[in-house]
């Protein structure tokens, strides 16, 4: 048996999570037709879901997105933290990024469309099952793509482009000292001091000495 299947000697425990009673109606009817396939429980709305989901210990939970209260996504989170070893295999009309990101994220197993046909959704509950996720496929060509998006090198925080003698001035200023006391300081003339600080300003992006002090404070820089 593969890793993580489900054995598949008893009847695959569905539950249903939607908020549209006639789509729970539709598919509890034409699931309980499929061969090794129980509906067990039916929530509509997300706590309900999750209660039911801890009551049931369903194998596999058929999970909408657009809920009135707690969402899908939430929902997904929530259920998957008390029942881990649920498959929740999302039913939706949605396919934009801002839902499909974020619940595979939240631990959705497979990701399928309401207008499937109803075998297609009886296959992808066995395959869940068998530990072998389904992706619609406008869903599988969109994951395709994000994994294939160059990524965007890291930005180095501003204050590594400064010299050792200009973080040394920035340091200084942080702690409110004069042009003069830092001069004194750094045993340096007071126009260097001034030249220092004008590339400080131009580097870290500032317009003043309090701007600079407070970037260098936030970074950890003022202590």
């Amino acid at each position: 048996m593969k890793e993580g299947a489900i054995r598949m000697e008893e009847a695959i425990k569905v539950l249903l999570v939607d908020d549209h009673e006639m789509v729970r109606i539709g598919l509890a009817a034409v699931l309980e037709t499929e061969d090794g396939i129980e509906v067990v429980g039916e929530a509509s709305n997300g706590l309900d879901g999750v209660r039911l989901a801890q009551a049931y210990k369903p194998d596999i939970v058929l999970m909408d997105l657009v809920m009135e209260g707690m969402d899908g996504i939430e929902t997904t989170r929530r259920l998957l933290e008390h029942c881990p070893e649920c498959r929740v295999i999302v039913l939706t009309s949605f396919i934009d990024d801002s839902k499909i990101y974020p619940v595979i994220e939240a631990g959705a197993f497979s990701y399928l469309l309401k207008t499937s046909r109803a075998t297609e959704i009886a296959d992808a509950i066995r395959a869940a099952a068998r530990g072998q996720s389904v992706l619609e496929s406008q869903v599988a060509v969109k994951m395709m793509n994000r994994f294939r998006e160059p990524k965007k090198p890291e930005r180095k925080p501003l204050h590594e482009e400064l010299t050792d003698r200009e973080m040394d001035v920035l340091k200084l200023l942080a702690l409110g000292k004069s042009n003069k006391d830092i001069a004194d300081d750094l045993f340096i003339g007071i126009k260097t001091v001034k030249f220092h600080i004008t590339n400080i300003f131009a580097k870290l992006g500032v317009e003043d000495r309090t701007q600079a002090a407070i970037y260098a404070h936030r970074n950890g820089l003022g202590e």
